[in-house]
C-alpha cells in the first residue's frame, strides 16, 4: 500500500512508498479548476502512456442539497455495467461500516461537500490507478477520502475494479446524482514512474 511523503533533502519532489522502498517519481500531467459558477464533470483526456501507475488527487464541492455526496469514475468513456465498488468508512456518530457493489457503471472516487454542508468546506481526496497502461489484466483503484462537516464528517478507503484490458486513456470524475461541481474545485492528474 503506498501513500504519498516528502523526504528530507528532496522537499520538491514527492515519492510513493511501497512495503520494500520507493515506487517512484511523481510527474504532473494535468491540472483542472472549476472556475465558473458550476461544471458536470471533470475529464483528463489524452493521459501519455509513459508511466507506471496515475494518482489524482482533488479537493471538491458539489451543489447536491445535501451535506456530503458521492464522487464517480469512469474510464475510457465507459459507461456500461463494468466497474465494481468496495469499501470502508466511519465517522464520529455511527458505527463504521462498509460496502460492496458489482456491475457497475462507475468506481466510487471519494466523497465530497454538498450545498448543505458549511460554506466553503471542501471534500479531499487521493486516487491511485494502479498499471493503467496495462493490456493483460484489469484495472484497479484505491482510493482514500474525508470530509469535514464542522466536527463530523467521514472518512472513507475505497477500492474500485474496471473490467477492461484497455490501457486507460481518459479519465472522468464527476459527482453521483447528475449534481455538478462548484467553484474552485481542484483536480490534479500525476504520473508516477516505475
Amino acid at each position: 500500500m503506498g501513500f504519498l511523503g516528502t523526504f528530507a533533502g528532496a522537499s520538491s519532489r514527492a515519492y510513493g512508498l511501497q512495503a520494500g522502498g520507493l515506487l517512484g517519481d511523481f510527474e504532473s500531467i494535468a491540472t483542472i479548476t472549476v472556475t465558473g459558477a458550476t461544471q458536470a464533470d471533470i475529464e483528463f483526456t489524452s493521459i501519455p502512456q509513459t508511466y507506471r501507475h496515475l494518482q489524482i488527487r482533488y479537493i471538491g464541492r458539489d451543489n447536491s442539497a445535501t451535506t456530503d455526496k458521492n464522487v464517480e469514475l469512469q474510464f475510457n468513456s465507459d459507461t456500461g455495467s463494468n466497474y465494481s465498488q468496495h469499501g470502508m468508512y466511519s465517522n464520529n456518530t455511527s458505527t463504521p461500516g462498509g460496502f460492496g457493489n458489482l456491475n457497475q457503471t462507475n468506481i466510487l472516487a471519494g466523497r465530497v461537500t454538498g450545498a448543505s454542508s458549511t460554506a466553503n468546506i471542501f471534500g479531499c481526496c487521493v486516487v491511485d490507478i494502479l498499471d493503467y497502461t496495462n493490456t493483460n489484466k484489469y484495472k484497479t483503484t484505491r482510493t482514500l477520502t474525508s470530509n469535514d462537516q464542522n466536527g463530523s464528517g467521514y472518512v472513507f478507503f475505497e477500492s474500485g475494479n474496471w473490467r477492461s484490458t484497455s490501457a486507460i486513456t481518459s479519465i472522468k470524475l464527476k459527482p453521483a446524482d447528475g449534481n455538478s461541481w462548484v467553484t474552485n474545485s481542484t483536480f490534479a492528474l500525476y504520473g508516477i514512474k516505475g
